[in-house]
């Protein structure tokens, strides 16, 4: 072999000898930073997986929790009044109550009844010229009973003039006073008294007209 051949040869040799270290070096190279990552991982694996302690809770005695807490009552809220409030006063005043009554159509007053007993035209008459002054006598009497509610005295005094024109007559002055002193035994209404009170002194007016 020529001195050319042995040169390639070496050179050739040195060459691989190099790459061969070139090589290792880099596997080394590697290896250590695989551990080194190896050993990073495992730190950081271990700080992640470290649980945190479970803190149990105490335990309550059972015959704490048997007991049955008493129930929630609501504090009571106390109104206090302000000195400087005013309290305002409103007087109410009854309205008086409004009764309606329509006049009676009643017939006008009749003397027949004396007739039947055998009494003349002119006897009976006389007998109605007497009662008409009694009626007019008792109408003040009973405004005045109005006027102070007395309706016991009202009915007294409708019953006496009531009993005399039902003697001597019907219709008119005496079918009046019969409802008139039949409402005063169970009513209470001025109002309505008085309405009977006017509806008297229309058929006494009439009972006048009529036997003047």
């Amino acid at each position: 072999m020529s001195m050319i051949g042995y040169i390639i040869i070496s050179v050739f040799v040195l060459i691989l000898i190099l790459f061969v270290y070139i090589e290792y070096k880099n596997e080394k190279n590697y290896q250590e930073e695989r551990r080194q990552k190896r050993q990073t991982n495992r730190k950081e694996e271990k700080s992640s997986t470290k649980k945190t302690p479970i803190v149990k809770p105490t335990e309550v005695p059972k015959q704490i929790l048997r007991e049955k807490k008493p129930p929630y009552v609501a504090p009571k809220k106390e109104t206090v009044e302000s000195p400087t409030m005013e309290k305002e006063t409103i007087e109410v005043t009854e309205k008086p109550k409004i009764v309606a009554l329509s006049l009676r159509n009643y017939p006008k007053f009749d003397h027949s009844r004396l007739l039947e007993m055998g009494l003349s035209d002119e006897e009976a008459k006389e007998f109605v010229a007497e009662l008409i002054p009694q009626i007019g006598a008792q109408i003040p009497l009973i405004k005045e009973a109005i006027a102070l509610s007395d309706f016991q005295n009202m009915e007294r005094l409708t019953h006496t003039i009531k009993g005399s024109s039902t003697t001597v007559g019907t219709g008119g002055v005496s079918d009046l006073l019969v409802e008139f002193n039949t409402y005063l035994k169970t009513g209470t209404e001025p109002v309505l008294a008085e309405a009977y009170l006017e509806q008297l002194n229309h058929y006494y007016e009439e009972l006048k007209e009529q036997y003047a």
